[in-house]
């Protein structure tokens, strides 16, 4: 340390800061939002610390500097959380005609507020699920339309609101023999279910939408808000995301056929709810996608927190997060087979 010049003993400082972050968010899907919510904030910025270490490392490696190993080994030791960031491996992409075709997407209300200013954005979503036809569809911020007509399929839909019916769907090309809402208090989100037939098995979907951060991704709104209020309402919303995942547990727990978990967490994966309601779970983007998996049209860094989960009953086959600015989240596919 005394041989580095004043500029690297800055950057080393810095660089110390922001390995100590990391490797103090290593923790945090094992800690509760209700005792530590102002803790649990960090789990946003993991994939912000991940890219800044790496940096870190880079710039010492082209110093040669032993200063480089503080980021590698934080890095090595949360080599998991590396991985879920970044799949390194090629996506995954077995065809097999018992392939079950799922799909999340946050549709944003199709539109309706004109946040992307073209009038045609619900009829380009339509056409955009027509083209892939996915064998289940489980949508969040769903609203009825005439224009949006999905032939060909079953549907469930859970709705609210007064001046536009909102709320979550699931469409299935198999038939839905059972179906029901997990309702979560003081909130428009809530979780819903439907368990399909498909041959001689009982397939239970899951789609769970957890409370909304509410925050303003572009550059403007975050510039305008104070970093105490940011704070204050992300913890509450934290707060709220637990008590919501512990009624879909509850749910979950009483369920008895293979399930697959799909919806918008309204959180990472380095998060307590995201650890909580994957359980032993398989991640689909983690098994069979590659690259960073970003799902929500964050400008600063790529964010996944929409999700495919399914249980030890399927084989993951395939993962696709499709590149379609349609609206702030992104559509994922997941190829599932069951095992025999």
């Amino acid at each position: 340390m005394k041989r580095l010049k004043l500029v690297d003993k800055l950057v080393f400082f810095v660089n110390s800061i922001v390995a100590t972050m990391l490797l103090l968010s290593y923790i945090l899907p094992y800690v509760s939002p209700k005792n530590f919510a102002l803790l649990s904030v960090l789990s946003l910025a993991v994939p912000f610390l991940i890219l800044l270490n790496i940096l870190f490392f880079v710039y010492w490696l082209l110093k040669v500097k032993k200063q480089l190993l503080l980021s590698l080994i934080i890095l090595f030791i949360g080599y998991n959380y590396l991985f879920s960031l970044y799949k390194f491996s090629s996506s995954k992409n077995i065809e097999d005609p018992n392939n079950i075709s799922v799909m999340n997407y946050n549709v944003r209300l199709f539109n309706v507020f004109e946040w992307i200013p073209d009038e045609t954005v619900k009829i380009q979503i339509v056409d955009f699920i027509s083209e892939k036809q996915p064998d289940v569809l489980s949508m969040q911020e769903y609203r009825p339309d005439e224009a949006i007509d999905l032939k060909g399929y079953y549907k469930y839909e859970e709705l609210s609101g007064k001046k536009v019916k909102n709320g979550q769907a699931i469409f299935s090309k198999f038939p839905i023999v059972n179906s029901g809402s997990i309702e979560f208090p003081n909130t428009s989100n809530n979780a819903i279910f439907v368990d399909i037939v498909k041959a001689k098995d009982t397939i239970r979907i899951y789609n769970v939408h957890l409370q909304s951060l509410g925050i303003d991704p572009t550059v403007e709104k975050l510039a305008n808000e104070s970093s105490e209020n940011l704070f204050k309402r992300v913890s509450k919303t934290f707060k709220m995301q637990e008590s919501q995942t512990d009624l879909f547990l509850q749910h979950k727990a009483r369920c008895k056929y293979k399930m697959v978990i799909c919806g918008d967490f309204n959180n990472t994966a380095y998060s307590y709810v995201y650890k909580e309601i994957k359980g032993d779970l398989q991640d689909a983007f983690v098994e069979g996608g590659n690259g960073f998996g970003r799902t929500f049209n964050f400008k600063f860094f790529p964010v996944r927190i929409d999700f495919i989960l399914a249980d030890d009953a399927f084989e993951v086959n395939g993962f696709k997060t499709f590149d379609v600015e349609l609206s702030d989240h992104y559509p994922i596919l997941a190829k599932l087979k069951l095992a025999k």
